[in-house]
């Protein structure tokens, strides 16, 4: 009797040709809202402020989602999440760089940063978050691929890591109040960066063992 072959959409290998402009319209859709928001005067007495807590919030979390994507195909067999790693990347970018505007616009412009650098650290490591998402944005293409070599691009990418890292740092160092949710995404990336180790160190071992 042979096995019967669930349905490519069952397992998440199927064409699912909606699937990036989904990502594309979820990932923007807070872009209208926060637009209608200040259109409608409802960003409250300090909207710069919500603004800039907003699009951090935003890049974190689409990063902190694209990095799943890899942990998410290995554990559940499904390839789709592969395929949205790229614009979810994108989009963590584009918020970061909204984030770094904004503050820009609420501090007046470029002459305050670099005393605003040496006095508040969350700036620096924040402004050294976007600096090392900036070469995986550059080369998000696939030409990109064939251009630097897939080992060279492999390990430029690999630079989101630390990145993701001092994004959740400096979402907890700019909080002033309850820790709590800076806490929340630290352990989600934590989680996923343990996975990322235990993986490279003991995961090939496991496949090897299991295939004898």
């Amino acid at each position: 009797m042979s096995a019967v072959t669930p349905p490519r959409s069952a397992t998440g290998s199927g064409p699912l040709p909606w699937l990036k402009p989904a990502v594309w319209l979820g990932g923007l859709s807070p872009l209208a809202v926060m637009a209608l928001d200040a259109w409608a005067g409802a960003l409250g007495a300090h909207p710069l402020e919500r603004l800039l807590l907003q699009t951090g919030l935003l890049a974190l979390l689409t990063l902190i989602l694209s990095l799943l994507c890899t942990p998410l195909r290995q554990w559940t067999g499904w390839t789709w999440p592969a395929r949205i790693r790229r614009e979810l990347g994108l989009l963590a970018f584009g918020y970061a760089c909204a984030h770094l505007l904004l503050y820009l616009l609420d501090q007046g412009g470029l002459g305050g940063l670099p005393a605003d650098i040496a006095e508040r650290p969350f700036i620096t490591v924040g402004l050294l978050a976007l600096a090392l998402l900036l070469p995986a944005a550059l080369t998000s293409g696939k030409g990109s691929v064939r251009r630097l070599g897939f080992a060279r691009w492999q390990r430029l990418h690999r630079l989101v890591y630390p990145a993701a890292a001092l994004g959740a740092l400096h979402f907890y160092w700019g909080v002033k109040g309850d820790k709590a949710e800076p806490l929340l995404y630290a352990g989600a990336l934590a989680v996923l960066l343990g996975w990322r180790v235990w993986r490279s160190r003991f995961g090939g071992r496991r496949v090897k063992r299991d295939s004898k």
